[in-house]
């Protein structure tokens, strides 16, 4: 029988708590959902009125893995959803406000995706994003050199940079940003992802072509577009281990020697949070906004 939680007075039904989701560890969708209670006090703020991009793996990384965009059947009345304007025609979509939607949608398992934007001003940005990708044989080790370099050259402009793991392989760079359209962000990234690769020619790459990809990284500038989503800070992601889209200091990426000292996994967050709160609260306040040249 699957059991019944009641969350800030939210009944939700919570189900194959002990359903191993990363075999590599033996990680449960129990720890999951345990893992997303207890980071929810940092997570909410990145998720709040921003449209989710839901990509599940129900039966773990090694099973299906699919994006739900539109809201999923089953969803319960009390979830706030909007509709949300796309090229195809506007689809109505999860908002997750509070802790009861957060743990509703945990329980699908997912991985959390939004956009660079608000819902109440659609396709005007209020962040920009880099997102490098290291193309083997490099790894997350150059893109903390990267980094470093979008840094200085962002804070030029007088936009303050934070940084985190992809949860994966590379890092995304975060700047809050005044109110801006998309098409401007992207075009401004655009500028600094090709500027980095003539100021770093040897490890910088700002096309998506694979071929140039090897043993340099990919300054990702694409995900500014209206339409694009990134993984959402502190988000689980499906991986063969519960690897977590870890929030790190500059002095982490500055003495980031070898790949496993920037891979977090779920158990790791907490005691993050706690030493340093939320390293990606400068993202929340619009009075440390830069406003692009």
């Amino acid at each position: 029988m699957t059991p019944i939680t009641e969350v800030e007075g939210r009944r939700l039904a919570l189900s194959n708590l002990e359903k191993v989701l990363y075999p590599a560890t033996g990680f449960t969708k129990g720890e999951v959902l345990h893992y997303y209670a207890t980071t929810a006090e940092v997570l909410l703020p990145h998720l709040r009125d921003r449209p989710v991009s839901l990509l599940r793996y129900p039966d773990g990384p090694e099973g299906q893995v699919f994006f739900t965009k539109n809201i999923p059947p089953g969803t319960p009345d009390w979830v706030t959803t909007a509709e949300v304007p796309r090229s195809e025609g506007p689809a109505r979509m999860v908002l997750v406000q509070d802790l009861p939607s957060l743990m509703w949608a945990a329980n699908l398992v997912t991985e959390f995706h939004t956009p660079q934007w608000l819902i109440d001003a659609p396709g005007e940005a209020d962040r920009i994003v880099f997102d490098l990708d290291p193309g083997a044989p490099a790894t997350i080790v150059e893109c903390c050199e990267v980094a470093l370099w979008l840094r200085e050259r962002l804070a030029a402009d007088g936009i303050e940079a934070c940084v985190k793991t992809a949860g994966s392989k590379g890092l995304h760079l975060l700047a809050a940003v005044r109110r801006t359209s998309s098409a401007q962000v992207s075009e401004y990234a655009k500028e600094l992802a090709v500027e980095a690769e003539r100021a770093l020619p040897k490890m910088v790459v700002h096309r998506m072509t694979r071929s140039l990809r090897p043993g340099k990284v990919f300054v990702d500038w694409s995900q500014n577009a209206a339409r694009k989503t990134t993984a959402t800070p502190y988000t689980l992601r499906a991986r063969t281990e519960p690897l977590v889209s870890a929030p790190v200091t500059w002095t982490e990426v500055e003495e980031c020697g070898e790949p496993a000292q920037l891979a977090f996994q779920a158990p790791d967050v907490a005691p993050r949070v706690q030493d340093h709160g939320d390293l990606l609260a400068a993202l929340l306040d619009v009075d440390r906004a830069g406003t692009l040249p």
